[in-house]
């Protein structure tokens, strides 16, 4: 198997006009909830230095192209366009980027520079870990951003950044929307909990909250995690460190060994219906549906 490579532009970005201000106010909203109390009890010693500036970031789309459920899958072609390049062209709008980077040489030709990540790496929070120790410059905070997202929103981007650095107990931060009654019991439809200040409880790839009668309860606010994170650069070197857990290893989630080791994660929940690509199938649908909204 081959390295994995990493391209990256450094040009500046601007801001998106194409999505919708209730999708702005729900991650405004989500940001500032609970973002006032900002007690370290229980946070590892490094945050007691109050990293409070966390300017410097970074975005990395951390692709795979050999994927186990669906083997090329961040070159398959989207409208004419392989889909790691629709993801990273939806990125770059994004207004809290100061660096971009994106993998698989093959569609980077329009890229400044190409870093290698070894296949000992063994998920997209160790693949950004290893690309961000060998880029020249330093970064607070890192996003991940998932390959596979061809219509991601760069408000969502911006709003995981802007409640990383709101949230200084936290070391990592992510987003979720609305569960879909027909996605409840889709393994590869991960949901959460989260508590009433906005952190995460748990990760599933079965439904939660789950119920006696072991059916989708139509009132409850199910969630769907998005899979875009940002983590604390600080908090990137520990990662690799920790030894996977059960839930990690049970779930097959990586968020979890976050949560198991006794970190913190700060969720925002947007309005965003959710375009993830996990079959073939699932780039028909997102065709149709960019042929629908005119999105070349």
């Amino acid at each position: 198997m081959n390295p994995m490579p990493i391209c990256s532009s450094s040009s500046s970005s601007s801001s998106s006009s194409s999505s919708s201000s209730t999708a702005k106010a729900w991650i405004v909203h989500s940001i500032l909830a609970g973002t006032a109390i900002a007690a370290a009890i229980g946070v590892r010693a490094y945050l007691g230095r109050a990293r409070k500036f966390r300017t410097r970031v970074v975005g990395i789309i951390p692709a795979r192209f050999a994927s186990s459920r669906f083997e090329g899958k961040p070159l398959v072609h989207i409208l004419g366009k392989p889909m790691i390049q629709r993801t990273w062209e939806r990125s770059k709008l994004a207004t809290t980027l100061d660096h971009l980077d994106r993998k698989i040489a093959e569609s980077c030709a329009d890229c400044s520079d190409v870093i290698m990540t070894s296949e000992s790496s063994r998920n997209g929070t160790e693949r950004c870990y290893e690309a961000l120790e060998k880029l020249e410059k330093k970064y607070d905070i890192v996003v991940n951003i998932q390959g596979d997202e061809p219509l991601i929103e760069p408000e969502i981007i911006d709003g995981i950044v802007k409640a990383l650095q709101a949230a200084p107990d936290a070391v990592f931060s992510t987003a979720v929307t609305s569960l879909k009654p027909e996605d409840a019991f889709d393994p590869n439809r991960v949901k959460c909990v989260v508590d009433n200040r906005g952190y995460a409880i748990y990760f599933s790839r079965g439904l939660i909250p789950f119920n006696k009668s072991a059916k989708v309860n139509p009132q409850f606010p199910y969630l769907l995690h998005l899979g875009i994170q940002s983590y604390d650069s600080e908090f990137l070197k520990i990662y690799p460190k920790l030894q996977p857990t059960p839930l990690q290893l049970e779930e097959d989630l990586e968020q979890l060994k976050v949560l198991e080791n006794g970190y913190k994660m700060k969720v925002i929940k947007v309005d965003h219906e959710a375009h993830g690509v996990d079959t073939l199938a699932d780039v028909e649908k997102i065709e149709s549906l960019m042929r629908e909204r005119n999105l070349s």
